[in-house]
């Protein structure tokens, strides 16, 4: 049988995701501004079937970042477009292809361990396939 629509969703999202760019309220997030992402990778996993699934965050900037190590998402109302961060209960749009992903949230938090002067704002993330 063809998987219903959630399951071709976290079939698309499973995978490792490099960051190819990241912004803060519309400014870059590079070495310049103490904020490079571009070791920055997600990898998100889960099982068909469930509508809570896994990622984890490697190579995020030191000391502040809006994301933590690890967590969960799950669909939001849109599966196709939206997963809530469990952890911090922050609603996340996203929108995948086959070669990106990209994530946009508003973070309002002191951030987790990682590196940005200032980690609150409207964040926008692109990824491509690792």
């Amino acid at each position: 049988p063809t998987p219903n629509g959630p399951d071709q969703q976290l079939t698309k999202l499973s995978k490792s995701w490099k960051c190819t760019a990241a912004t803060l309220d519309n400014t870059p997030q590079t070495a310049a501004n103490n904020a490079d992402y571009s070791a920055f990778v997600l990898t998100i996993s889960g099982t068909a079937g469930q509508t809570t699934f896994n990622y984890s965050c490697a190579g995020r900037p030191k000391p502040l970042s809006p994301w933590p190590a690890s967590g969960t998402f799950t669909f939001g109302t849109d599966f196709a477009t939206s997963v809530t961060r469990t952890e911090d209960n922050i609603p996340v749009t996203y929108s995948v292809t086959d070669s990106q992903l990209q994530i946009t949230f508003n973070y309002s938090g002191a951030g987790y361990a990682g590196r940005v002067n200032n980690v609150k704002g409207n964040w926008v993330f692109t990824f491509a396939p690792q």
